[in-house]
């Protein structure tokens, strides 16, 4: 395994980059879990919410991700679909859905220490950026816990029309495209990146000298880090 550091190393050795520009992933980073798959889950009425999706969503939505985690959908595809599903919603019931599903089921599993690293690097003066290929009303209510504005997030949503979700993708950041849409808002060269998949790799790698920062790694990712020399980090509540 890499170099793993713990929590006192791991915060120091992020502060003492002094960074001015800081990326998030979310999923697994700043909070243990997969919210975009358990609000997809949520909106389903699996678990303890009425449905929001239709039957009909419901199906197509199912069948997708059973192609996903057959590996016959791409992890591209089914980012994008889990937003488009929600087509002819107005956007208040899917703001009021996350809303209720964030603070239910993720706001328990966020990682204390990835809080107070946030907060630390904003009091220095620190502009943080969120980057998830989960919807962004999950994304966007989520942050708010760490004080990061909804103008530095991005994340997977679509056009709205009158106040009403389409089917019409802007963005999907997820493996390459989290470079490309860092890029289209500015952001080409962040002094510290945190990711916790391969799918955060390429954003990972483009992080200054010693910004690169996985944490909660997956397997693959911990293989990853170790032949870039990238320290790794777990949170207390997900350590191995």
């Amino acid at each position: 395994m890499s170099n793993r550091l713990t929590t006192a190393e791991f915060h120091a050795r992020v502060l003492a980059l002094n960074p001015r520009t800081a990326v998030f992933d979310c999923d697994g980073t700043l909070w243990s879990g997969d919210a975009g798959s358990s609000f997809m889950r949520y909106t389903m009425g699996l678990m303890d919410a009425p449905a929001l999706l239709s039957p009909s969503q419901i199906d197509w939505m199912q069948r997708r991700y059973d192609g996903y985690k057959s590996g016959t959908v791409s992890e591209l595809a089914i980012c994008g679909e889990m937003v488009q599903v929600y087509a002819g919603i107005p956007v208040a019931d899917l703001r009021a859905s996350a809303a209720a599903f964030f603070r239910t089921h993720v706001e328990p599993n966020i990682f204390p220490e990835m809080l107070e690293l946030v907060s630390a690097l904003q009091d220095s003066g620190c502009h943080i950026w969120a980057v998830s290929s989960t919807n962004d009303w999950v994304i966007e209510e989520g942050v708010q816990r760490f004080k990061i504005p909804a103008d530095r997030v991005l994340s997977a949503r679509v056009a709205t029309a009158s106040g009403v979700a389409t089917d019409t993708l802007l963005d999907v950041p997820t493996d390459d495209g989290k470079v490309t849409s860092l890029h289209s808002a500015g952001i080409t060269a962040p002094n510290a990146v945190f990711g916790n998949s391969v799918h955060d790799v390429a954003m990972l790698a483009i992080a200054g000298a010693g910004g690169a920062f996985p944490v909660n790694p997956t397997p693959a990712l911990i293989e990853r880090a170790a032949a870039e020399g990238w320290p790794v980090y777990f949170p207390a509540s997900v350590a191995p």
